[in-house]
Parts: structure tokens; C-alpha cells; sequence
């Protein structure tokens, strides 16, 4: 999922400086200097660390290193995503001396005159904005011109943006210095970087509902906050240039040394360095290999999946021809997983499930990745148990079969931790690749259920190992010795016929890719819908109380419930993607996929006869003798995770039917009225009488959910669900986004319907609706209100572990 959105958070930092003369030692009066990159000196009596630093330049720089925070602790909140073990981003960070005082600065190398003459160099850095973040006293002076500095004070700053993240979902959050101090005792100091350690506090007047559900103190919330710097890299890494058909992400640069005719911005892939020890040779071991370490904090036999599907890169490195490349280990004993020289698997506990996401902290001066840190959060294994545990049953829970919660839960690990890790490896999001079958573990996977005699059957559920277009991106990302051998690579993989498509052309459900969906599966959309559909109904069929564990809680059921309800709600996102679909690539002049084409008739067709299906009563009648059972009280506390999942309630814990049948076809309306979908379909069918345009989709949409066939309890579901069609139509109508024509054309369509309604024949239930109907549809007013009422909106439980796939008609969906 995902990973947020983006989803993948790549960090830049950079390298660089010269290494600290040497300085005498302290008096004996002082504590013991450490040694490293900087000696350090702390004074733990009254809370100073000195850094002795070396004779400034010219100008005034007396050291450039990495800087970078993380979390020792977290927040806990799967909203704010303020992690245990979570790293905020690096910066390239220098001492300058201006006198008896020193400036601790920002530098901002991403504005550049590379291999330029050295005035046009210094007219780039002096062009753009550099960030000065704290100034001190010079505490003394060494020999060699060199000084000391306390720098405690600047330790004690908000340097992570602790309050941004915090006031992003909340308001009033500001650092508190009363209540924060650093920490001398957490001084550690190596030859290649320094950790040092902060407890922060910051306080609100104001606390919203997530700090408050969490926190002991209302609007008082406490971090142990790491500092580290960081010597920068030696010499000869070779940068390699990002190519949109490569699957990498990338640092850009902004380059005013470049002759006419080349780009100003360019980008430059995000990679480790990895060199073979015999550069000739196809397949060689390497001098370092990259070595990711698995949380402690991880359980078994969580940590030993975690291990296993991380280690599925060291076949796509092997295949790239670098030997014994890439390792995996447990975090030994006393390592400290902050420690910038390690490449961390973190275990992340939080209130509610959430995102799992991979850093991959980089120097922007040439893209080289530094740090590997992988967050999961612990939760997510959780609600895959629950979702399997409603389509097989809790009885087979340790069974040990293919079939067994605990297995297929233990498969989906795997695949999590390969996909994080592959973005802390320099990989993106591949959203298209399991239209070609399980070719990346960078797709987001649908576990593939399938139907043994009439049963869900989950012996499938996962892929083993890294995919076809893994193997590719890292050789491209890895293998390729020059820009050139890359251009080569990414040819190869153009003809091969890889498809491609990340995150801005996937993630929301109104994006144009067709083949760009997440959580999907299946080269045919459309056909999935359908086959999903059956699999859908077998399982609502044999839903009950075998869902539950011996002793469970009968409320439990109402949370189990939902996400088999929901089961095809992203193959629907997936098959609308074919509606007004156009199969575009990334290409470049040359590949043979310059020009962009529409998804074929027959194609869109079908996506619309399957999404429309999705949308009949018999499909979202909830099975009679469920009701009874979805209906069992709860007299403990209240569980966040388990209110924000169910559906709303006809008061308590009595199970409202039709509120599930409304959520239900809320999801295929959002699909279907996006507005940005509406104005391609139009668009295209403009240029392209055969294809399906927006009024056609508007039409079948209106005669699908109106028509009065069903009768008996099905005629309740059937007006529910058309009651929201046209509330969904006059909401979409209104929305900014919508092209006025298009706009005037539903409203022009809904006030016809509303004369069809006013006349409509049946039994007294069926005219007192349809009357009500048609006046709140005639009377502008009254429509514009109801569109607005919030109370009115289908209430849907989050699906991803943060917050609804779509908010355009502001589906109440939020969540973890």
C-alpha cells in the first residue's frame, strides 16, 4: 500500500568535508574525550557537549557533514506517522565561524554548475537560498586554528519537524524547552559518524482526538529524538542518470553548468553502491555487499517471514550478475538499529494499522543511497488474519494447511518485506505488473482466492520471490556501468513488452492507466470483476459464526464482515480504469511507444456491464440469516481499530443492512463518476464514435440502478441504492472539477428523471419514494442542501490502512 501516499519516502543527504585536525586533549578536571569523527567532549554535570572542529576555510567552514534525525520512540499514531525507528530526512550540514560565534547551516547542493568554471559554481550556490538553523558561542580554541563548540542547544531544537507532522492532522503542537533537554549520557562517537540523543516535549492547548487517544497527558506528547552526523562518502561512486523506463526513484538536480541544448534538471537514480571486484566479468562477488538487518523487536514467526522474503533480492542480484551481493541477518545483540552505517528492517507498533513504508536515505549529489530503513507496521499482519479467517474460517487457524490463516498471513509478510525493502533498495512502485502475471513484489498484491467445490481457497494466495520486472529494474538500476549500457537495458525491456505504471498514474481510482491499479490482479480487469463477483458470493454464502475463534466475541463478526462485503472493491477501482482508458507509457523518443491508445472498445464494454452488475440488488443484499448475528452487543471498552472498520450502525450494535448495500455501491459510483473520467470518456468518444462516452455511462447508469424489477426485501435495496445513485449524480454535478457541460447535462438528465419518478406505478412503498424522490430531484434548493449534509454520505470503512481511496464525493472513508 504504499505504501503513503506516496506513498515511497526516499530522504536525501549529502556528503562532504574535510576531516577535524587534531586537538589536545581536555583537562583533566573534564570528562574523557571520545574520539571519532570529531573528538567529543561531554560534560554530563551540567548537560554541554563539545565538538572540537578543525581550522575554518576561507570561508569560514570549519567541517561539512551529514545531519540527520530519527525516532528512538514513536508516537504510536498510523495518522501522524511519527515511527519508532522512522528517519526524517538528511540534510548536508556545515560549522561556519563568524567570529567568536558558529552558524550551523543547511546547504542546498541540489542547485548546482557542475564542471563549470569555478565563478559560475559559485554564482549557483550563492543564487539559491542555504538555511541557517542555529547559532552558538565558540566554547575555546585548539591548536591549529581549530575551536570548540557546544552544541547541546542545537540538539534541542525542533531540527526533525516534530510540530509540523504533529499539526498536519492536529493544531497547537509546539516544542516545549521547559520539558525537553539532551541527553549526555546517549553520546556515541565512531569513526564515521556521532549519535547523539534529545527528549523532547510538545505541548497544545488544543490536543485533537489521535494525540488524546494515545497520549497519558492531554496535548503532551514526549520523543526521544537522534541526531547523527555523518562523514561523507569517499570518492568514486559513478552517478547514473534516471530514465522514466527504469523503475528507479531518483534525487534531481538542477544544473546551470550544462551547455545549451541540454536539460538545466535532470535526475540521477537512487542506488547503493555496489562494485564488483572484477568490474570485466559478467558475474563477479562484490567488494561490499549490501546487508539488510531484521528488528529484534519483531516476534516469530513474524521475524523469520520478515528474513525470507527480504532475502528473495539476493537471487535478482545474482541474476544481475553480482555474487553473494545482497545478505540478510537478525540485528545482533546491542547494535543500535539508528546507527546511520546500518540498513534496518524496523518492527513498528501503533494504535491502529497503518502504512509500511521503505526509506532510502541518499546523497543528492549523485543519488548514491547511504541508509536502507524499512518501517512495517505490526498491525497489517493482523487484519490480513482477519480477512482470512472470515473466508476460510478460525477453525483452521494453526492447522498448518494451505489453508491456515496463519500461513497465508505469514506468505503476505514475505511479500511486504520484499516490497519495502525494495524501495530502500532505489525501486518505485510498480502498479501494472500483475496485469502480466506476479511480476513484481513492488505491485501491491490481491491475494488470489479461488473457489475449491464452491469454497474460498487461499493454497494460492501469494507468489514466492522477486518477479520478472524486479529482476529487470535492478539490472538496470545495478548492472549498468554507464548511462549508456542503462539506455541499453531499458530498450531490452521495452521490446520484452514490460509494462510500467507508478504511483501518479495509480494510485487515485480516476487515474487514466489501464493497467495501473493497486491491489488488482489478473491481465483482464473486467474478467477479474466477474470471476471476483462468484468467489464474493460463495464467501458472503458461508459467513457466520465459523469466523470466529472459540470464545470470540460475537461483535467481532461485525469487523470481519466488512472486508468480505468489500471483497472486489479494488478489482472495481481496477476495472473503471478501462472506462476512458488510455495505455500510455514512459516512453522516450525512439522506444517505439511514443503515441498513446485508447483502451479498445470491446474492452470498455465490458467494464462497464461488470461495474454495473456490482450495482444490482441481488449482489448487495446481505444474506438473510447473517443479519441476526451481525447484531451481538459489546460491554467493554471501545477499540478505535474496531469503530473506525464497521459499517454504521441502526443505533448500538443493531446491523443495518442497507447501510452496507449503500457503502457497497458507494465504492462503484465513486469509480464511475469520476469527474476526470467523465471528460476523457467524452473526450474520446468525440475522436472515436465507437467507444463508450460519458452520456452513455450516465444513461446505463440511471436505467441500471432504477429499473423496479426486484420486489419483496430486494425493492428496499434497490431504492437505497438508487437513492444514492442520484444523490452521487447531484453531487458529481456540482463538483468544481466536473467540465460545465458535462455538469449542465446531468442536472438536465436529473430533472427528467424527475418527471419519470413522479409517475412512477407499484405498491404504496415504491410511489411514496419514487414522489419523494422526484421532489427533492425538482427543487434546486432542497438538492443543493442534501448534496451538502454530510449526515447524508455513504459511510465506508477504510479499505488501505490509511484513509479512503477517493474523498471527491467525500465519502466519510477515513481511517486507518
Amino acid at each position: 500500500m504504499p505504501h503513503p501516499p506516496l506513498t515511497a519516502i526516499v530522504l536525501a543527504l549529502a556528503l562532504a568535508g574535510p576531516a577535524p585536525a587534531a586537538v589536545p586533549s581536555p583537562p583533566a578536571s573534564a570528562a574523557p574525550r571520545l574520539d571519532g569523527l570529531l573528538p567529543v567532549t561531554v560534560d554530563r554535570k551540567d548537560g554541554r557537549i563539545l565538538i572540537s572542529l578543525p581550522a575554518p576555510d576561507k570561508d569560514g567552514i570549519a567541517g561539512r557533514f551529514i545531519y540527520a534525525n530519527a525516532l528512538r520512540t514513536g508516537l504510536g499514531s498510523a495518522t501522524i506517522m511519527l515511527d519508532r525507528g522512522a528517519n526524517s530526512g538528511s540534510r548536508l550540514l556545515v560549522f561556519r565561524r563568524i567570529g567568536n560565534r558558529v552558524a550551523a547551516e543547511f546547504e542546498n547542493p541540489r542547485f548546482r554548475a557542475a564542471a563549470a568554471p569555478a565563478a559560475e559554481q559559485d554564482a549557483a550556490r550563492a543564487s539559491f537560498a542555504y538555511s541557517t538553523v542555529w547559532i552558538g558561542k565558540v566554547d575555546g580554541e585548539t591548536t591549529g586554528g581549530g575551536f570548540t563548540v557546544d552544541i547541546a542547544p542545537m540538539l534541542a531544537t525542533d531540527t526533525m519537524g516534530i510540530a509540523d507532522a504533529l499539526n498536519g492532522a492536529e493544531k497547537g503542537y509546539a516544542l516545549n524547552p521547559a520539558l525537553s533537554a539532551v541527553d549526555p549520557a546517549s553520546v556515541k562517537v565512531f569513526p564515521d559518524n556521532i549519535e547523539i540523543e534529545a527528549r523532547q516535549t510538545y505541548t497544545s492547548a488544543t490536543p485533537g482526538t489521535e494525540t488524546r487517544a494515545i497520549s497519558p497527558v492531554g496535548g503532551n506528547v514526549s520523543f526521544v529524538v537522534r541526531h547523527s552526523f555523518v562523514r561523507l562518502p569517499p570518492a568514486g561512486y559513478t552517478p547514473l542518470r534516471f530514465d522514466p523506463r527504469g523503475g528507479s526513484f531518483a534525487t534531481q538536480v538542477v544544473d546551470y553548468g550544462t551547455p545549451l541544448g541540454a536539460p538545466v534538471v535532470y535526475e540521477l537514480a537512487n542506488r547503493f553502491r555496489l562494485e564488483k571486484t572484477d568490474p570485466a566479468a559478467a558475474r563477479s562477488p562484490v567488494r561490499k555487499p549490501i546487508v539488510f538487518y531484521i528488528d529484534r523487536a519483531a516476534p516469530e514467526p513474524i521475524r523469520t517471514a520478515l528474513a525470507e522474503g527480504t532475502r528473495w533480492w539476493a537471487d535478482a542480484f545474482d541474476k544481475a550478475g553480482f555474487v553473494d551481493a545482497f545478505k540478510v541477518e537478525i540485528l545482533p545483540e546491542g547494535v543500535d538499529p539508528l546507527d546511520l552505517r546500518y540498513n534496518i528492517v524496523n518492527w513498528v507498533n501503533r494504535a491502529t494499522r497503518g502504512w509500511s513504508y521503505g526509506q532510502a536515505v541518499t546523497d543528492p549529489r549523485t543519488g548514491e543511497i547511504i541508509k536502507g530503513n524499512v518501517m512495517l507496521g505490526s498491525l497489517r499482519v493482523r487484519q490480513d488474519m482477519l480477512i482470512f479467517e472470515g473466508l476460510v474460517g478460525a477453525d483452521k487457524v494453526g492447522s498448518g494447511g494451505p489453508n491456515d490463516p496463519v500461513q497465508v498471513a505469514l506468505s503476505r509478510i514475505r511479500q511486504l518485506a520484499a516490497h519495502e525493502v525494495g524501495h530502500a533498495l532505489g525501486l518505485a512502485h510498480n502498479f501494472a505488473a500483475s496485469t502480466q502475471g506476479r511480476y513484481s513484489v513492488m505491485d501491491y498484491p490481491a491475494p488470489r482466492i479461488t473457489l475449491n467445490n464452491g469454497a474460498p481457497d487461499l493454497s494460492d494466495a501469494y507468489g514466492t520471490g522477486t518477479g520478472r520486472w524486479d529482476d529487470y529494474a535492478i539490472d538496470w538500476l545495478y548492472a549498468s556501468a554507464s548511462d549508456e549500457a542503462a539506455r541499453a537495458t531499458a530498450i531490452a525491456g521495452v521490446r520484452e513488452g514490460l509494462r510500467y505504471a507508478t504511483d501518479g498514474d495509480a494510485r487515485a481510482p480516476e487515474t487514466g492507466q489501464p493497467w495501473g491499479s493497486l491491489w488488482d490482479d489478473g491481465a483482464d480487469p473486467a474478467a477479474e470483476l466477474d470471476r471476483m463477483a462468484g468467489v464474493r458470493r460463495a464467501a458472503l454464502e458461508r459467513f457466520g459464526l465459523g469466523a470466529l475463534a472459540a470464545n470470540e466475541p460475537v461483535a467481532n463478526l461485525r469487523r470481519k464482515f466488512v472486508p468480505i462485503w468489500l471483497l472486489d472493491r479494488y478489482q472495481i477501482e481496477a476495472t473503471g480504469k478501462l472506462l476512458g482508458g488510455v495505455d500510455f507509457a514512459y516512453a522516450v523518443t525512439g522506444d517505439g511507444r511514443e503515441q498513446a491508445q485508447p483502451v479498445a472498445a470491446a474492452l470498455q464494454a465490458h467494464a462497464l456491464d461488470s461495474l454495473l452488475a456490482t450495482l444490482a440488488a441481488p449482489a448487495l443484499d446481505v444474506p438473510q440469516a447473517l443479519v441476526p448475528m451481525l447484531s451481538a452487543g459489546w460491554s467493554g471498552e471501545t477499540d478505535r481499530q474496531f469503530d473506525i472498520e464497521i459499517f454504521r450502525t441502526a443505533g448500538g450494535p443493531v446491523f443495518d443492512p442497507l447501510a452496507a448495500a449503500e457503502a457497497k455501491a458507494a465504492q462503484t459510483l465513486m469509480v464511475l463518476l469520476a469527474p476526470a473520467r467523465l471528460a476523457r470518456m467524452a473526450v474520446q468518444q468525440q475522436r472515436d464514435p465507437a467507444l463508450p462516452g460519458a452520456d452513455t455511462l450516465i444513461d446505463r447508469l440511471i436505467a441500471a440502478t432504477f429499473d423496479a424489477r426486484d420486489g419483496g426485501r430486494r425493492a428496499a435495496v434497490r431504492r437505497r441504492v438508487a437513492t444514492t445513485t442520484a444523490l452521487a449524480l447531484a453531487r458529481v454535478a456540482r463538483d468544481p472539477a466536473l467540465v460545465p457541460d458535462q455538469a449542465v447535462a446531468i442536472d438536465d438528465r436529473l430533472q427528467r428523471l424527475a418527471g419519470v419518478l413522479a409517475r412512477r406505478p407499484g405498491d404504496a412503498a415504491e410511489q411514496g419514494w419514487a414522489r419523494g424522490l422526484s421532489r427533492l430531484l425538482a427543487d434546486r434548493e432542497a438538492l443543493d442542501k442534501a448534496v451538502a449534509d454530510k449526515a447524508r454520505l455513504p459511510n465506508v470503512p477504510p479499505g488501505m490502512p490509511i484513509g479512503a481511496e477517493s474523498d471527491w464525493m467525500a465519502f466519510d472513508g477515513s481511517g486507518g
